[in-house]
């Protein structure tokens, strides 16, 4: 094996395309560890054959709705179940144990709308947990600073680093005038759903 060292490798005059490999070639090599190779700015890299390993996939996505209504007791945190997918890649999202676990990492969107019902309009404070790894660490909420109300939706959106086998999952809270339950509602009217796209 021959080494060649130099610092500029460039196409004859007159042609435009510089071919590394040819027929002999089935593995081609660029650095060593530690090394950083750069595709600079106003350069164009595509792909078009299979990218192996090391690329992210864009093609993880979910969305979990509830179809039915889930009871949440009066000041307790309670987790929401999750019934079916509007659409998901691969079984991304995991109905049985309420979670999304990342199979790939990188840079996600991530998006909860929940609807909150109570029939004898003493709604106060309705309010999502978001939680990573069985902590949670995002909150949004509505509150009613005078009387209840019948309906309250909260809708909570961000982007996350994450991590392989990173999970998330939503819990809720609510409080009523009459410290009583009421309903996450499922279906069409209500639209309680979680969502997540790999972004890159």
């Amino acid at each position: 094996m021959s080494k060649l060292e130099t610092n500029t490798i460039d196409t004859v005059s007159g042609t435009s395309t510089l071919q590394v490999g040819s027929t002999n070639t089935s593995t081609i090599t660029l650095g060593v560890s530690g090394d950083t190779i750069n595709v600079p700015s106003g350069a164009t890299l595509n792909i078009a054959g299979t990218a192996g390993t090391g690329f992210p996939s864009s093609s993880v996505y979910f969305q979990a709705q509830k179809t039915s209504s889930q009871t949440i007791s009066n000041a307790s945190s309670t987790k929401l179940t999750w019934d079916s997918a509007v659409t998901e890649s691969s079984s991304a999202f995991d109905f049985t144990n309420n979670k999304f676990t990342a199979t790939v990492a990188g840079r996600y969107l991530f998006a909860v709308r929940v609807g909150f019902y109570d029939g004898d309009n003493n709604l106060k404070r309705t309010t999502i947990y978001n939680y990573k790894n069985n902590s949670g660490y995002r909150t949004t909420d509505f509150f009613m600073a005078n009387g209840g109300i019948r309906n309250s939706t909260v809708y909570d959106t961000w982007v996350e680093n994450v991590a392989v086998d990173d999970y998330f999952e939503v819990y809720v809270l609510q409080n009523t005038t009459d410290s009583g339950t009421c309903t996450v509602e499922g279906g069409s009217n209500f639209q309680t759903t979680f969502s997540g796209f790999l972004l890159a």
